[in-house]
C-alpha cells in the first residue's frame, strides 16, 4: 500500500520488443464526444527538479489485446493537460 492507504494498481506493459514492463497506472479517463480512453501511468520516475515523470497514451482496444498508442495531435494533448490539471487541483 502506498501512503494514503491505497492500493497500487500495476500495469503490465508489452513493448515492442516482447520485453514485459510493470508501471503504476495512476488514472484512466474517456472523452465523451471522441470515445477515445486515455491511461496516465508512472515509472515512479524523478526528473532533475525531483518530480515523478508520468506518462499518457491512447488505449486502443480494437482487437483482442488492448494497445497503447501515441497521443496524436497538440489539440489531443491540450486536452489531456486540461483534465489532468483539473484532477491536480482537486487532489
Amino acid at each position: 500500500m502506498d501512503e494514503q492507504g491505497l492500493e497500487k494498481r500495476i500495469l503490465s506493459i508489452l513493448k515492442e520488443d516482447g520485453t514485459k514492463e510493470e508501471v503504476e497506472l495512476l488514472i484512466c479517463f474517456e472523452f465523451n464526444d471522441t470515445k477515445k480512453e486515455y491511461a496516465v501511468y508512472t515509472r515512479n520516475e524523478k526528473d532533475e527538479n525531483g518530480n515523478i515523470t508520468i506518462y499518457v497514451s491512447n488505449i486502443d482496444r480494437n482487437g483482442s489485446i488492448p494497445k497503447m498508442r501515441a497521443i496524436e495531435s497538440d489539440e489531443e494533448w491540450s486536452r489531456i493537460k486540461d483534465v489532468l490539471r483539473e484532477l491536480a487541483k482537486n487532489d
